[in-house]
């Protein structure tokens, strides 16, 4: 009988596809880059996902997040994002976590019952302990490095986080992570030059007075960065357990 999945599961076959299904993925931060993973990851026939952000949708998400349009305005994106997921999959279990990751409120999370680990947040030390818990817990973990300031979805890469130039966040990241002796880590990165913002910085600014830098984004990178980590989760899940892959 047909389903929504029929079609990918041409590509996969009925293993992979029950694979999929039974697998939990947790993906940190529903932005420009972890709302495609989250699409894209529902889409694919992952059954169980596990959202975690504590924003809401504001009106600069709408030129690159795929939750953001004028009616979310104002919701919390892990809401919006579970909706989506159930409309696409009705079957599927959505767990959302309004809030944001950090060292002091890891414990809520218990990663021993996630199939896969999706890094898509933003700042350096929430990263870091994402990186570290996952692989305490001997869960597989795919992090997304600088989207922003880029234009050029071609310049992105898979690769080993040791591997990696360009990306100014890939190299802060190196050198902690050596620090705490991770050997290795599964990352997206661009090796497209920052573009310097241009007009209009300094008002992005005043609206944004908590951060130190705001970068310039577009549609194409992060979302070009959200479906590339979605197809290595899911390339990967299907390796792990022995399924056909396409």
């Amino acid at each position: 009988m047909l389903n929504q999945f029929s079609r990918t599961e041409l590509l996969i076959g009925r293993k992979a596809m029950d694979i999929l299904a039974g697998s939990r993925v947790a993906v940190f931060g529903i932005g420009g880059v972890g709302g495609y993973v989250a699409e894209a990851l529902a889409r694919s026939g992952v059954g169980h996902l596990e959202l975690i952000d504590s924003d809401q949708v504001c009106l600069t998400n709408l030129n690159r997040q795929i939750i953001a349009v004028r009616s979310t305005i104002g919701q919390d994106k892990v809401d919006v994002m579970e909706k989506r997921i159930l409309d696409i999959n009705p079957d599927a279990e959505v767990c959302v976590h309004k809030c944001f990751y950090l060292p002091e409120n890891q414990d809520q999370f218990d990663f021993s019952r996630y199939s896969y680990v999706v890094d898509a947040v933003d700042t350096v030390t929430a990263k870091i302990a994402l990186v570290l818990q996952a692989q305490a817990a001997g869960v597989p973990v795919i992090s997304s490095m600088g989207t922003g300031n880029k234009l050029d979805p071609a310049a992105l890469q898979v690769a080993d986080i040791y591997k990696t130039s360009v990306c100014p966040l890939a190299r802060v990241m190196r050198r902690e992570l050596k620090r705490r002796g991770v050997k290795h880590l599964k990352v997206v990165y661009s090796r497209e030059e920052p573009i310097k913002p241009g007009d209009g910085w300094e008002e992005v600014r005043r609206e944004n007075p908590d951060r130190r830098a705001v970068p310039g984004s577009s549609p194409f990178v992060p979302a070009a960065a959200g479906l590339l980590i979605a197809s290595e989760v899911v390339r990967d899940l299907i390796k792990a357990a022995g399924g056909r892959q396409g």
